[in-house]
């Protein structure tokens, strides 16, 4: 019987132990016990210009389940948000309230206290609490245009000199029509920025140009870049697109380009001559303005380029052309640069001394090579047979980087030569001017040069 009593009393406690450490492998490793802390972030930065809504985000893999914030004031802690969730959210967000600040104050203590649903803590959840401070900046960033171009064309380009400054500055560019954005590279001395601007050819409308600074608390200023507009003479092009032209140009540059080839004729030709070709601007504009420099710049040293020697020109810039496939219209593009031919593989010399930022095949665009000059422009040369240089190269002026060829979406060997500015094509005739560069951009900047100086007086 003691026997008995003794193995029954150890089974009871066996029972007990194995239940006990059951439970507590259930209660470690159950979801409905995780210990991890709910994340707490802010999608706004630590600044704070006073009225904008500050977004805070919460999330737990057990949900939320209440959470407060609160701000430190000179008479103690102010409750902006308290809440308690009655149904699981694991991803909470939420905006702060109304702040009410003394007006001279430059910091705000911020705490947020969050508790999630899990039955951790003997069914209390996990909490987590976490304070930072708002740096108040209710003051907008200085952004004044000094000096720019007197017009602009379609098609063509501007100058812009701008001084920018603010303590906690973020962003600052130059926009045309609010949609392409231009970066600003530093000139001369600090808080001045200089900017070679582009009025695309394809958009026929013009709206503003801006100047934008924003700083850390998003307070943003805006001013306008002055400018008197001057339309274009736009050239209309009827090109027969044939069975032969397909088949021999069109189906060679989808295949080298990794695109599939539809089985009819215009289906062939349309997804060469958009979806390829809105590929292979993107490609230029990416390639141009990741690369490009942006170095202070203190001098302005470009020179007029040159044609392609001995050449003729075939097609030029801005020429609207209109497809027909058996007399149908099929579609229409831009043709954005110069269009020169001479001899079979004629050498290609270069103009102005620059660094070689793209050498690749590009589709419609075939071989081309893409040299950086500074001041956010550079050329393009495109259809090549031969290069003779390396990406990332320096290259000097007059020296040969290429030879003219038929890559890509042409039959005949010639060059497109285009102008770039921080990705688009404009109208090289302009950069091709002596005068024009005078007047509207080299006169310009040193009309900007007495300005900043005197600004040290």
């Amino acid at each position: 019987m003691r026997r008995q009593k003794n193995s029954f009393g150890k089974l009871v406690i066996f029972l007990v132990l194995a239940i006990v450490i059951a439970a507590a492998v259930f209660v470690y490793f159950s979801p409905q016990f995780e210990k991890e802390s709910p994340k707490i972030t802010t999608e706004n930065s630590l600044y704070w210009n006073g009225k904008d809504k500050l977004t805070i985000s919460l999330y737990d893999d057990s949900g939320i389940k209440s959470y407060s914030a609160y701000y430190i004031s000179n008479n103690g802690p102010v409750v902006i948000n308290n809440q308690k969730l009655s149904s699981k959210q694991t991803n909470v967000t939420f905006n702060l309230g109304d702040i009410r600040l003394d007006p001279n104050a430059k910091s705000v203590k911020i705490i947020i206290e969050v508790t999630d649903r899990s039955n951790w803590n003997f069914f209390q959840g996990n909490s987590v609490s976490k304070e930072f401070i708002l740096e108040v900046d209710r003051k907008r960033p200085v952004a004044n245009v000094i000096t720019n171009s007197y017009n602009i064309r379609q098609g063509g380009s501007a100058a812009v000199v701008v001084e920018v400054k603010d303590e906690n500055l973020s962003d600052k560019y130059i926009t045309f029509n609010n949609e392409y954005r231009f970066e600003l590279i530093p000139y001369k001395k600090e808080n001045f920025y200089m900017a070679i601007i582009a009025w695309p050819v394809w958009e026929e409308e013009f709206s503003r140009v801006n100047l934008v600074a924003i700083d850390k608390a998003n307070n943003k200023t805006i001013s306008k870049v002055p400018l008197y507009i001057k339309d274009l003479k736009i050239k209309n092009d009827k090109i027969k697109i044939s069975k032969d032209f397909v088949e021999k140009i069109s189906i060679p540059v989808l295949q080298k380009s990794d695109y599939e080839v539809p089985t009819n004729s215009v289906d062939i030709f349309l997804k060469q001559n958009k979806e390829l070709r809105l590929n292979n601007v993107a490609t230029i504009k990416k390639a141009s303005v990741e690369n490009m420099s942006r170095e202070q710049v203190e001098k302005f040293t470009l020179k007029p380029f040159l044609r392609l020697t001995g050449s003729k020109t075939f097609a030029g810039f801005a020429e609207r052309r209109h497809y027909y496939y058996e007399g149908e219209k099929i579609d229409e593009a831009w043709h954005l640069g110069m269009d020169w031919a001479s001899i079979k593989h004629a050498n290609i010399n270069i103009s102005n001394p620059g660094k070689v930022i793209y050498n690749d095949y590009l589709g419609i665009y075939g071989n081309t090579l893409i040299i950086d000059h500074g001041y956010g422009v550079q050329s393009l040369y495109a259809h090549t047979s031969k290069s003779f240089v390396q990406t990332s190269e320096d290259v000097k002026a007059g020296d040969k980087i290429a030879t003219t060829g038929s890559s890509g979406a042409v039959f005949g060997d010639h060059l497109h030569f285009g102008v770039l500015v921080q990705g688009i094509e404009v109208n090289p005739l302009e950069w091709m001017d002596r005068n024009w560069i005078k007047t509207r951009i080299t006169n310009i900047l040193q009309e900007a040069d007495y300005a900043i100086k005197s600004s040290d007086k």
